[in-house]
């Protein structure tokens, strides 16, 4: 009777233990939620509405676009610089947007639906604006050189802000078909309840018009805009342009774009992740679904694709080749050293979104001779996540502001910077310099922002200086979102 009580005493406190854990866990995956959104108000670039969370930040760049004639105002800084790169910027919007479309109900039962959606329009406000004629598309805005030789807040800027642009004589098919996809996800993400039908009409006119352009011009965008090879350098167009298609398709349904993407020379083989550069995994991840869901026929090039992503999602888990990364003795999968998790939060957003298509066609991933169920695929990104938030040797949580320990000195100009608010006066160059090589703590929490991440042993330098390991970034953060929307039991 004694052996049978102390039995059942040891079952209930492991159950109250485990129990206690899930809890918190969950507690951390919607406060993370929470903190991911906010962190895209803080990269705000433009006139902020009065209704913005983030106190620390001020109006900036007000008068982009005016050498062109245009208005560029808007959108969001890439990372921790103040120049906005149209390519990355499109690809964040489209992840964003990607998030909504997948996880919808789960973020409206966590209350940040529409912090989404606003995170979304903030975007795609930008990037129709930047299509300012059918063939004509404004990429960036700033000089990568002088802007990285500056520590500024965004608010005190005086390096220069030209502005770049593509057209029918100086091509760039790869950031237009881009920017296309990012507004036909957009303008899915807005067509669903508490949506917007009528301006996603118009992000949808954008989408068609920018697959034209790219289809009908094609050209890297570095090559008519070189000073883009420094910093956001695109190493093909094919990619965005079944990327676009596949996004067009899902928004319209026409023949046309399930014709480009039957009749596509190159589905991208497998790839090794999905980033700002390389966007096969993300279309071959959309007509995946489409095949679960039976709208698309397993047959051909359709056929080929499922086939690519999931081979690079058995990769993805160590049941692969190994191309898309190891993992480190602690855990984290590790595919480059320069900002890793940015390949690591897309990667999980891929496995999770297949993941659940899998369980709704009552599938499972074949890997070789190993099935894996869904909730195996789950389980993986879980464990990911929980290292990026905290469980890992560094007992160090990689999202800003999310924990008992995080990052004091995250690689951003305006967070280390004294608020605008708190010191109205104007910040230079040089003197901003002095605040860079400070050891202290950045001034202002940029809550939500994730840094890059620790290198292949687990090990993380918190230093200003140390932007490879420290530098957040917009496409690494819009991911997650979706990721950790899907981890919550709402």
């Amino acid at each position: 009777m004694v052996a049978r009580a102390r039995v059942l005493l040891v079952a209930a406190v492991v159950w109250f233990l485990a129990t206690t854990a899930c809890q918190a866990a969950q507690r951390d995956y919607a406060t993370a939620l929470t903190k991911s959104l906010l962190y895209f108000e803080a990269q705000r670039s433009g006139k902020l509405p009065p209704t913005r969370r983030v106190q620390w930040r001020g109006d900036s760049a007000l008068k982009d676009g005016a050498d062109h004639g245009v208005d560029l105002i808007g959108g969001y800084y890439d990372s921790g610089d103040n120049v906005k790169f149209g390519f990355p910027m499109a690809f964040t919007v489209t992840m964003l947007s990607w998030s909504v479309v997948e996880h919808r109900d789960r973020l409206a039962a966590a209350g940040e639906l529409s912090h989404a959606l606003q995170a979304v329009r903030w975007g795609a406000d930008y990037l129709a604006k930047a299509h300012a004629h059918p063939d004509v598309l404004y990429v960036n805005v700033g000089d990568g050189d002088s802007d990285h030789a500056c520590w500024e807040r965004p608010e005190d800027m005086d390096t220069p802000r030209r502005a770049y642009v593509v057209n029918a004589t100086h091509p760039g098919s790869d950031v237009a078909a881009e920017t296309a996809a990012a507004l036909a996800a957009a303008s899915v993400a807005f067509t669903g309840p508490r949506g917007d039908p009528r301006y996603a009409s118009t992000l949808l006119k954008h989408a068609k018009q920018l697959f034209q352009f790219a289809k009908n011009h094609r050209g890297l965008y570095q090559n008519s805009i070189p000073s883009a090879r420094s910093f956001y350098s695109s190493s093909g167009d094919e990619d965005e342009l079944l990327w676009a298609a596949v996004w067009l398709y899902i928004a319209t349904g026409h023949q046309e774009y399930k014709a480009y993407i039957a009749g596509t020379n190159n589905v991208g083989g497998v790839p090794q992740s999905l980033s700002w550069d390389d966007k096969f995994v993300g279309a071959q991840a959309l007509v995946a679904k489409l095949i679960l869901q039976g709208k698309l026929a397993n047959s051909g090039r359709h056929a080929e694709m499922r086939s690519n992503v999931e081979s690079f999602l058995c990769n993805v888990v160590q049941h692969g080749d190994g191309r898309s990364g190891r993992l480190t003795p602690g855990g984290m999968l590790y595919l480059q050293p320069w900002s890793n998790l940015q390949d690591v939060t897309t990667a999980m957003f891929v496995l999770v979104m297949h993941a659940d298509h899998l369980a709704a066609a009552r599938a499972s991933l074949q890997c070789g001779g190993v099935r894996l169920p869904p909730a195996q695929l789950v389980s993986f990104a879980r464990s990911q996540v929980d290292y990026i938030l905290g469980k890992n040797p560094m007992k160090m949580s990689y999202m800003v502001g999310v924990g008992k320990r995080y990052p004091l000195q995250p690689h951003h100009r305006g967070s280390s910077l004294p608020s605008i608010r708190k010191y109205p006066g104007k910040i230079s160059c040089g003197k901003g310099a002095e605040y860079f090589h400070r050891s202290a703590p950045n001034l202002n929490v940029i809550d939500g922002a994730i840094v890059g991440g620790p290198d292949n042993n687990d090990h993380y330098d918190d230093s200003r200086g140390n932007y490879r390991q420290g530098e957040p970034s917009t496409y690494t953060v819009a991911p997650i979102v979706g990721v950790l929307a899907r981890l919550l039991r709402n």
